[in-house]
């Protein structure tokens, strides 16, 4: 290997400022054997998964930390007067080791994590923070960015525009223009906020891996599908327990609490789900109290009443009484149907000879009866039709009709664990457009959920074009000793939400990396996932492979028919409850003084207008809502039902030219390609022909008024 990215990392630097004379950058000395910090002669520059160890991670921080440094006092200590291409583009470019490595780092954190990483993340945090601010609060740099974006000069082009906007406002939202005093705060507030949003995940996770329930008698799991309790046979054996184990972890929840009629079981799975990291060895409370704390002083630093002030002030619904609004609206004209849903599911139930009332333990086991009665379709009658590997090149199938792109299996590809499977993706023209990772199954070091992330982003250098390396992480069913991974419905749905996602990513063209791909307003993010979940119900597309595993049976229309039908089952209830994250998530982030009360009390506050299930005391999701305390969707969470308007409105288009019309197709993979080049609401305009309206997805729930 060679240490030739330092070397590039430089010359672009000098690229990037059109030729000028630069500064001498002193280098840090590196260790040409870390395979972080040596070329990487792999194929489309990929990641050398094998050969990248744990211990080879924290010294490849400090040097490209140190680099970093270099190229930034190079851009300050230009002599040449600043320019859009020696400041703005050479800002733009600065730091590509230090994200190449971060971007396999934070990534192996969340899908492939160990306590030595968890060690250095906590370690590695707190310099990526001081970096960071040594950089936005530097006063000379900002100069420079300050006078180009008040004389930008001629023959920008609108792409050069937004992203020396972007540069110039990020500066500022990261506290430029704050007094000397102020920023040394700001600095204070964002180091330990770091921190914290950290721990706070490591202890989300670890308190999903702490519980456990082991099972002995057979006559308490009888009546579970033989999926279920085959997976809970495998996991008390890996565990060296005897019977049947099921987990927090939702491959192994989820079925028990659907198909489980054992409700004291249900109560401890469901008291300890909604109760992770709520006290405990792996508390989040004071956690929370504080991340809340540091960001309402970060927002009133920088002249906010609030943090979700703060936040909106760079989101496409703009402001905080926008989104309250929208949640208030869409929570009025679906909350009457939602208590409808849980009324039908609770008289069900005490037909069904329950005595006692519904509690929210027994609401996933009664509501999937009585769809099984109503609708005669039940997980158990799709997911012989859903066997993993077919869904999977369904999706790849569905990409190439909308878009002509091609995937395949690239075994000369490293990847970082056993699960994991690389393909290379070429475009219609048999281009390459990207390297795609696929990681489906849980295990002890991933945490919970599905997302798609990027190890490295759509740019072009020295004008060669730079194609992303994406991937997908998800948590479906295991095959076992004899069944093939069949998925739910539900699943499939996700598999095609963070496809969605991916796709943003691997068509992303530009010559910016921080204007491509999902590098957009954080509540459009969301549209591309959740459009493609719409084929999932489109008879059209399931007849052309959605065959049995076992007897290569199409899937029957009737079967097709009631899965259509009962596609809007429970969905006013699965709004109000989505409602109901969102308008906690407001809550915690409108706050204008520190909450120093109790957690659970405030949740409940917080939720009561979305309440419909019976309150349970010593519960709370706020201590692993990590998508808010530490992911990114803090005062965001709403995006997810902002983008389902998109949506709805969106995938109309399709169903009135045909679900693969190419023409609608690449309107849509125009938006696709512009990643935030554009304002989102330009961009959805131009491919659907008007602005969006709530009534495309009150109308897709079925639940009109007129």
């Amino acid at each position: 290997m060679k240490k030739g990215f330092l070397i590039m990392a430089i010359s672009v630097l000098m690229a990037g400022c059109g030729g000028e004379q630069m500064p001498t950058v002193q280098l840090p000395e590196i260790d040409t054997t870390n395979p972080l910090l040596a070329e990487w002669e792999t194929p489309h520059e990929t990641p050398p998964f094998d050969q990248i160890k744990v211990e080879h991670y924290e010294p490849a921080f400090d040097t490209a930390i140190a680099v970093s440094r270099a190229e930034i006092d190079a851009i300050v200590n230009n002599p040449a007067k600043p320019t859009f291409a020696n400041t703005i583009v050479a800002l733009e470019k600065h730091g590509a080791l230090l994200n190449r490595i971060a971007g396999i780092f934070f990534n192996m954190l969340e899908a492939n994590t160990s306590e030595q990483m968890q060690s250095i993340a906590m370690r590695v945090q707190p310099k990526l923070t001081e970096l960071g601010n040594d950089e936005s609060l530097n006063p000379d740099l900002f100069k420079r960015v300050k006078e180009v974006y008040e004389h930008p000069g001629l023959f920008l082009s609108k792409e050069d525009k937004k992203l020396l906007e972007d540069t110039y406002k990020g500066f500022v939202r990261s506290g430029a223009n704050l007094s000397d005093e102020d920023k040394e705060l700001y600095r204070q507030y964002t180091g330990e906020l770091s921190s914290l949003t950290l721990q706070f995940g490591q202890n989300s996770l670890a308190a999903t891996n702490d519980f456990s329930l082991n099972i002995r008698s057979a006559k308490r799991v009888a009546e579970l599908p033989d999926f279920a309790k085959e997976s809970m046979a495998e996991e008390a054996k890996a565990r060296g327990e005897k019977g049947w184990t099921v987990t927090l972890k939702a491959p192994s929840y989820v079925p028990f609490m659907t198909y489980s009629s054992q409700r004291d079981l249900k109560e401890q799975l469901w008291r300890a789900y909604n109760s992770r990291a709520l006290g405990g060895k792996f508390d989040n409370s004071d956690n929370i109290r504080r991340i809340t704390t540091l960001r309402l002083q970060i927002a009133k630093l920088l002249g906010y009443e609030c943090y979700a002030d703060y936040i909106l002030d760079n989101r496409m619904a703009e402001n905080t009484p926008t989104v309250n609004t929208f949640l208030e609206e869409l929570l009025a004209q679906t909350k009457e149907f939602a208590i409808k849903d849980y009324q039908t599911i609770a008289a069900y139930a005490a037909e069904q000879g329950l005595e006692d009332e519904m509690m929210p333990w027994d609401f996933g086991y009664y509501s999937e009866k009585y769809k099984n009665e109503k609708y005669a379709v039940s997980d158990e009658m799709v997911k012989p039709y859903l066997q993993l590997d077919a869904v999977r090149e369904a999706i790849f199938m569905l990409a190439n009709r909308l878009y002509g792109i091609t995937f395949a299996p690239a075994e000369n590809i490293s990847v970082y664990h056993p699960d994991v499977t690389a393909y290379e993706v070429k475009d219609k023209d048999g281009s390459h457009l990207a390297v795609l990772y696929l990681d489906f199954f849980p295990r002890e070091s991933k945490r919970s959920g599905a997302w798609m992330t990027e190890f490295r982003s759509t740019s072009e250098e020295n004008g060669k074009e730079v194609r992303p390396l994406v991937s997908l992480v998800m948590n479906f069913t295991k095959p076992t000793e004899t069944t093939p991974s069949l998925i739910t419905f539900d699943e499939f749905t996700t598999f095609l939400h963070e496809f969605g996602h991916s796709l943003h990513g691997m068509l992303a063209r530009g010559k910016y990396e921080s204007l491509n791909g999902t590098s957009v307003y954080r509540d459009f993010v969301e549209l591309p996932s959740q459009i493609l979940e719409n084929w999932a119900y489109e008879k059209e597309y399931l007849d052309l492979w959605a065959k049995h595993y076992q007897t290569g049976e199409t899937i029957p229309a009737e079967l097709i028919e009631r899965i259509i039908a009962a596609k809007n089952y429970n969905a006013a209830y699965g709004n109000v409850r989505q409602l109901s994250f969102g308008m906690t998530d407001m809550a915690w982030h409108t706050l204008t003084e520190p909450y120093t009360g109790d957690i659970e009390a405030f949740e409940k506050a917080s939720m009561k207008p979305t309440q419909i299930t019976p309150e349970i005391d010593g519960i709370a999701m706020a201590p692993a809502f990590g998508h808010i305390f530490s992911g990114g969707y803090a005062a965001g969470y709403y995006g997810y039902k902002w983008a389902e308007v998109l949506a709805a409105d969106g995938f109309s288009l399709f169903k009135e030219k045909g679900i693969f019309d190419r023409g609608s197709a690449d309107k849509f993979r125009a938006l696709l390609s512009s990643g935030g080049k554009e304002h989102p609401m330009t961009l959805y305009v131009r491919f659907r022909g008007h602005k969006p309206q709530t009534k495309a997805l009150i109308d897709q729930m079925g639940l009109s008024k007129e």
